[in-house]
């Protein structure tokens, strides 16, 4: 069978598993890799040569980055201190929301950025009388604008300009996306302001993230604790726990203000069926509620086994504390990366490995946290999807589709390859992941720059922009998913206002991208 019939076969099968969502994105993308080996198109070094890509090094670092910022509530500082100052109307509500999410974006990813604020924007939403699903698409759709920012905003990024650098031509700078980016946003916040209140629906949730702000005054409402008694810190917190079934605790005699046996935690109250549990030959029952405090480090270690059953997630409580622990060293890692990256010290996946050193040496996580930050998913998918790359220039795959291309819009002006590009690119996008998305079309885009004799450059930041255009379904990327349900959204919703934006960021890759980056 011929090569390239073999790699547009196993390309189309990739695609098909990708959008019916029954075949985990991470064993389609082995699979990729594994089909490409065994039908004789790759050696099986070039089959798994993208698990040792700096790009796919780079990525997984950057996951550990966030998780820092995340966990020593760098990103809950930021959101509360930046919302606060939006007001009560809808308008500059929203404008500040998405330049946050931006910006956030542009540092720790747009997964990142926008997991992390979901939780503050519905509760912001609530208190000001305004519908979530008014907000929450708007912070997915900003947060894909706010990618094209810097380097790290997403992994698409860092794939074409390598990809650029490997055509012969340079990788791209940390803050060059923004030539790019700085449009992008402002457009994206222009059509949300004018039109958002329109094209989103006005739709009450079927279930809301945890106002994890009123927590604390819940629970001391609940247990009739004192009101000078501290309950969420920076280095303390809370935890509400149930005793399981079998559970070691069944049968002790506890009272509020003694430890628990390990001497970790403090017990601050004790409830059974909602009722205080004080009588002084009491002893704990399967289905007892304690309330405990103590370190967060030690409400996380001694509530993860199965003596209890764990209400509200230490660790998701931790996050809500503004500038907690290990916040400045998180930021001082990630402001040292910037630079390494900004200067072009080292490379991108050398300054990712020293930062995501630096925040386990550092102890703002474990080693254990570091790994368990890490989007495999993501990883093995990249790395998966590198050798069809690799597939579509070694057997010409991609020499056929510029080819085609080419025939179809004429080799008279760069612009309509660049649009007809753009357009395979964002059709695809919406189908499956837009990194995916990115590994199919880079190696096209490559080959139609050099057919046309024109720079490559125009051509991966077309592709780049392009791909952060998936807007038109809830399952283009994991960001829309995110916020499908918190918003009460419906498959149908995400078209409305995501078309006019997808055309607005097709507008900037064939008109803008082309003044700034000439053919």
């Amino acid at each position: 069978m011929d090569p390239v019939a073999i790699v547009l076969t196993i390309l189309a099968l990739a695609v098909i598993a990708f959008m019916s969502n029954r075949v985990p994105m991470g064993i389609v993308a082995l699979g990729v890799a594994l089909a490409l080996w065994a039908t004789g198109v790759l050696t099986l070094g070039e089959a798994l040569a993208g698990f040792g890509d700096p790009t796919v090094i780079f990525i997984a670092t950057l996951f550990i980055v966030s998780e820092a910022l995340d966990a020593s509530g760098v990103t809950a500082w930021a959101g509360q201190q930046v919302i606060s100052r939006g007001g009560k109307r809808r308008t500059p509500l929203l404008v500040v929301i998405c330049l946050l999410v931006a910006v956030l974006t542009a540092l720790i990813s747009v997964n990142g950025a926008v997991a992390a604020l979901i939780p503050v924007v519905v509760v912001v939403a609530i208190r000001v009388g305004i519908a979530p699903s008014q907000m929450l698409m708007p912070l997915a759709f900003s947060a894909h604008a706010g990618s094209m920012l810097a380097l790290t905003g997403t992994p698409v990024n860092i794939i074409v300009s390598e990809a650029a650098a490997d055509a012969g031509a340079r990788p791209f700078n940390f803050f060059e996306f923004g030539l790019v980016g700085l449009p992008l946003v402002v457009g994206t916040i222009a059509m949300i302001a004018l039109f958002g209140n329109r094209l989103l629906p006005n739709r009450a949730p079927s279930s809301l993230p945890a106002d994890v702000s009123t927590h604390a005054r819940v629970l001391r409402q609940q247990y009739a604790l004192p009101e000078g008694t501290e309950l969420v810190g920076t280095r303390k917190g809370i935890t509400e726990v149930v005793v399981a079934p079998r559970s070691e605790l069944i049968g002790l005699h506890l009272f509020p203000g003694m430890t628990t046996p390990s001497g970790d935690l403090v017990v601050l109250g004790l409830q059974r069926g909602g009722e205080d549990l004080i009588g002084p030959d009491e002893q704990l029952q399967a289905g007892d509620t304690l309330l405990l405090r103590g370190t967060w480090e030690h409400l996380e270690a001694h509530t993860a086994g199965p003596e209890v059953l764990v209400v509200d997630d230490p660790a998701s409580l931790r996050r809500a504390v503004p500038l907690g622990a290990g916040a400045k060293r998180s930021i001082g890692v990630l402001a040292a990366m910037v630079l390494l990256l900004a200067t072009g010290l080292v490379p991108p996946a050398v300054a990712g490995i020293l930062a995501a050193g630096a925040i386990v040496l550092t102890g703002v996580l474990t080693p254990t946290q570091a790994y368990r930050s890490v989007s495999w998913t993501t990883v093995v998918l990249v790395g998966g999807m590198i050798p069809l790359s690799t597939a579509f220039i070694s057997t010409g795959t991609a020499d056929l589709i510029a080819r085609g291309v080419l025939a179809v819009v004429g080799n008279s002006t760069p612009y309509l390859a660049l649009l007809a590009l753009c357009i395979l690119t964002v059709v695809l996008g919406q189908l499956i992941s837009n990194t995916a998305t990115v590994l199919i079309m880079a190696p096209i885009a490559t080959v139609l720059a050099a057919d046309l004799q024109a720079s490559v450059l125009p051509f991966m930041m077309a592709l780049t922009v392009s791909g952060a255009a998936s807007f038109l379904t809830p399952v283009a990327t994991a960001a829309n998913t995110m916020v499908m349900e918190p918003g009460g959204y419906r498959f149908t919703d995400y078209w409305k206002l995501g078309l006019p934006l997808l055309l607005w960021f097709l507008v900037v890759a064939v008109l803008w991208v082309p003044l700034i980056w000439q053919f």
